[in-house]
């Protein structure tokens, strides 16, 4: 593989991503040797089909897979990604809209409660949401550039008219998500505001 040859992507030929699953890659080779295989006149290329063969022959083996991406990655500057850090970033994103979608409700809830004081303070919130200060900075930074929440004359944070509209669309999306995915179950008259605000951000 790195015998002072041109480096060969082998990914590329497969058509597949760097970090695929090994049923992936077994799928993408099985498609592709069928297409270009000799034996199909319309399709036929024995130089692809070659290239083919080659490229699977190495990432199926465990080893010469793992000996390979380090090439690759010389050659590219590609960053292989453990599953467990793709995971925890996913989750972290997920974890992220939730408390995007909690903050807004509730401030959804204090404008709607007091609509001529509807601010409510940093201190309130982390308790109220369970949330560290650490982590609050960035979603009110997220939900001011969105312009979806202000800071009110006393400093305090509030819900804007964007905030409100995104939340009552979003919690009409909900409810119909809810709706479908629990249509075998007796539906109350009211769904509460955990369930609407975890259905936002399906």
């Amino acid at each position: 593989m790195d015998d002072g040859h041109a480096f060969v992507d082998y990914y590329a030929i497969l058509q597949v991503d760097p970090q695929c699953s090994t049923r992936t890659l077994e799928l993408a080779y099985r498609q592709l040797a069928k297409t270009y295989h000799p034996d199909h006149p319309e399709t036929a290329d024995p130089e692809r089909f070659n290239n083919i063969i080659e490229a699977y022959g190495v990432l199926r083996k465990a080893d010469k897979r793992s000996l390979y991406n380090e090439l690759y990655t010389r050659n590219t500057g590609y960053s292989f990604v453990s599953r467990t850090a793709r995971r925890a970033g996913g989750m972290a994103a997920i974890s992220d809209a939730n408390m995007h979608a909690n903050i807004l409700m509730y401030l959804y809830r204090k404008r709607r409660d007091s609509a001529r004081h509807p601010g409510a303070g940093t201190y309130d919130i982390l308790r109220s949401l369970d949330c560290s200060e650490e982590h609050f900075e960035f979603h009110a930074w997220y939900l001011r550039k969105k312009s979806f929440i202000e800071h009110t004359e006393d400093g305090q944070y509030a819900i804007t008219v964007d905030g409100v509209d995104h939340v009552i669309a979003m919690s009409e999306a909900a409810e119909k998500t809810l709706r479908i995915t629990q249509w075998d179950e007796p539906e109350p008259e009211h769904w509460t505001e955990r369930e609407v605000a975890a259905a936002m951000v399906q």
